[in-house]
């Protein structure tokens, strides 16, 4: 291509040394999204309950896990709701593997000095298969 007209060179040679000198646009990354462990799943699963957040609790759910009914649901949060909205502290108790899940052990003391409540959060390929409060 034969550029004939002085502005049109002129503007050219500027593109060229702009495209030489200037540093490229950066180019935005998206951080891979965190992965869960059972202690974030465990708390945010508590955090639901306390919340009566039913999509926040079935949210990491497996398919099985996803359709806890809202009666299910519900039962749980009118067990442990209120004791939850007075304070609370989440340990962990221990692990094991069964039927190729991961089983992690909860206990929740209260803030109301009241019984504890030994938790149990069952995991497998990164999905909540089951969370059972007793």
């Amino acid at each position: 291509m034969i550029i004939d007209n002085p502005v049109h060179t002129w503007l050219a040679a500027i593109g060229l040394t702009a495209a030489l000198f200037l540093e490229p646009p950066a180019l935005a990354v998206v951080p891979a999204p965190p992965v869960a462990t059972p202690t974030t799943e465990a708390a945010n699963l508590v955090a639901a309950l306390e919340r009566a957040d039913r999509a926040a609790f079935v949210v990491d759910g497996d398919a099985t896990f996803s359709v806890l009914g809202k009666k299910q649901f519900d039962a749980l949060t009118l067990q442990l709701g209120s004791r939850l909205k007075r304070g609370y502290e989440l340990s962990p108790l221990g692990e094991l593997r069964q039927r190729g899940q991961q089983i992690t052990l909860w206990r929740i003391t209260f803030e109301d000095g009241g019984d504890d409540v030994l938790a149990m959060l069952s995991r497998k390929d990164g999905r909540v298969t089951g969370f059972w409060v007793n």
